[in-house]
């Protein structure tokens, strides 16, 4: 049997006033952090933000450095997620994928008890840890 294809992700977690938006999974029976496949032509960080806006309507800056990586494998295959800080600006009423996902706000810890995956959690914990820097922006105009 053939290994796993790898597919890349990128994703944020978004912080605002000390609390992290998270998002319901397609399924919508899990809460997430908004991610998606890096696709060809595109950096992480672009995707991160194309994904922060379409899932949750959210406009902010990036850290200049993910805060990590973590893994998980799903239908077969397996995913590598690189994940960035969000430092929150903006927050639209309405969004691309408003009416396939609810998001919440919660804190750290509430984010943190939420996540199945051991690895995001110390994520999770990272962001909660300190300010950022910015390094890019982008505008819900432009994701259109």
């Amino acid at each position: 049997m053939p290994p796993p294809t790898l597919v890349s992700q990128a994703g944020v977690i978004p912080l605002h006033e000390g609390r992290l938006c998270m998002v319901t999974s397609r399924s919508g029976r899990r809460w997430v952090f908004p991610k998606g496949v890096i696709d060809p032509g595109h950096t992480p960080g672009e995707t991160a933000l194309l994904e922060a806006w379409e899932e949750a309507g959210l406009v902010g800056t990036l850290a200049p450095e993910p805060l990590g990586t973590y893994g998980y494998e799903k239908c077969g295959r397996s995913y590598e997620v690189t994940v960035f800080l969000l430092d929150v600006v903006d927050i639209a009423v309405s969004w691309p994928e408003a009416h396939r996902r609810s998001r919440r706000w919660l804190h750290p810890t509430q984010a943190a008890m939420a996540l199945h995956l051991p690895a995001l959690r110390a994520l999770v914990r990272a962001a909660a840890e300190g300010p950022i820097r910015p390094t890019q922006t982008i505008a819900p105009a432009l994701c259109g």
